[in-house]
C-alpha cells in the first residue's frame, strides 16, 4: 500500500564542461556538458488529496504563476498518465537559489515526478519517467535519474551514467543578478555571429575521475557572453578564482559561479576572503553517491 504522503530532496547540480553547440532548425540548441550533483537541495513533499489536480505552496523564492511552475507540470503528468485517479498537494521548501545556474527548478520537477509516482504505486517504468522529464526541460533527465555525475549531450536526454568523482568541497556564489536562460542563449547567438569555426574538443572519460584533469577540461560556453553584459557575475568569478580552487566555473547559464577546493579547510579560507561582497555564499559537497530516497510522511 502506497503511503498518503512522502517527501524527498531535490538537489542542485553544477555543469562542470558544457558546450553551446549549434542553433537546430527548431530553434533549440544541442548541449555538451558534464553534470555533477551537490549536496545543496530543495524539499518537496506530495501528499495525496480528494480533489482532482495539483495544487501547490511554496516557502521561500517567489516562482511565478502555479500553472507554468515545473513540480506542477511533472505531476500532472503523473496523473494524467495514471488516469487521474486522486489528485496531489505539492509542499516545496525552496533553498536553491533561482534562475542561477542550478538546475532548481528542473530538480524540483524530477523530485514531483518521482513523488507522485510513488503515491501512484510506481505505476510510470523509470524509462517512462525519464521521457516526461526530456518534455519538461533540458536538465530534468539527469535529476530523474538520480546520479552523482554524468555526460549529457542532445537537449540534455542522452545520458552516460559515469562514476562518481572523489567529495570534494565546494562553494557556491551566487550574485544578486538572475539570469535566463532565453537571454544567455540569444546572448551566445550574438556573440557568435562574428566569430569564426568552434575548436575541437576530445573528451577522455579516464580523466573526468580526476579533479586535477576536470580542472585542466572544464569550461562554460556561457560565461564570456554572461560576463560582458553582467559585470557582478564577472567580478565574483574572478574573485572566487583569486582563492586558488582545483576548479572555478560559472555553473549553467548563470549567475552562480563555484569552485572546488582541494580540503575543507581550503574552503573556509576562501570564504572568510571572500565575505558576502559578491553575493550568497553556500559551502556544498558533490554527490558521491544516489540522492536520499521518497520517505513516507
Amino acid at each position: 500500500m502506497s503511503p498518503a504522503a512522502v517527501t524527498l530532496p531535490a538537489h542542485a547540480k553544477v555543469n562542470l564542461l558544457l558546450r553551446v553547440l549549434a542553433r537546430e532548425a527548431d530553434g533549440f540548441h544541442g548541449l555538451e556538458t558534464l553534470f555533477c550533483l551537490v549536496s545543496l537541495a530543495d524539499t518537496l513533499r506530495a501528499e495525496r488529496t480528494e480533489r482532482s489536480g495539483v495544487t501547490l505552496d511554496v516557502d521561500g523564492a517567489e516562482l511565478g504563476p502555479v500553472d507554468q511552475n515545473l513540480a506542477v507540470r511533472a505531476a500532472n503528468l503523473v496523473l494524467e498518465a495514471t488516469g487521474h485517479r486522486f489528485g496531489v498537494h505539492l509542499t516545496l521548501t525552496k533553498l536553491i537559489p533561482v534562475r542561477a545556474g542550478l538546475g532548481g527548478g528542473s530538480s524540483d520537477a524530477a523530485a514531483a515526478l518521482h513523488a507522485v509516482n510513488h503515491l501512484a504505486h510506481h505505476a510510470i517504468p523509470r524509462h517512462e519517467l525519464l521521457q516526461f522529464g526530456a518534455r519538461l526541460g533540458s536538465d530534468v533527465p539527469f535529476f530523474v535519474m538520480g546520479i552523482p555525475l554524468a555526460l549529457g549531450w542532445g537537449r540534455g536526454e542522452r545520458l552516460l551514467q559515469l562514476p562518481a568523482l572523489p567529495p570534494a568541497h565546494v562553494l557556491l556564489v551566487t550574485p544578486p543578478h538572475g539570469v535566463t536562460t532565453a537571454d544567455a542563449y540569444g546572448w551566445v547567438d550574438a556573440a557568435r555571429q562574428s566569430a569564426g569555426r568552434r575548436g575541437a574538443v576530445a573528451l577522455d572519460l579516464d580523466a573526468l575521475s580526476r579533479w586535477g584533469d576536470i580542472g585542466r577540461m572544464a569550461g562554460n560556453d556561457f560565461e564570456s557572453a554572461v560576463f560582458e553584459r553582467l559585470p557582478g557575475v564577472r567580478a565574483a568569478y574572478e574573485a572566487l578564482a583569486g582563492t586558488r580552487p582545483l576548479v572555478c566555473r560559472m555553473s549553467g547559464s548563470g549567475s552562480t559561479v563555484f569552485a572546488v577546493y582541494r580540503s575543507a579547510r581550503d574552503r573556509e579560507d576562501a570564504q572568510m576572503m571572500l565575505g558576502r561582497k559578491h553575493g550568497r555564499v553556500d559551502a556544498v559537497e558533490t554527490m558521491a553517491g544516489p540522492p536520499a530516497p521518497p520517505v513516507a510522511g
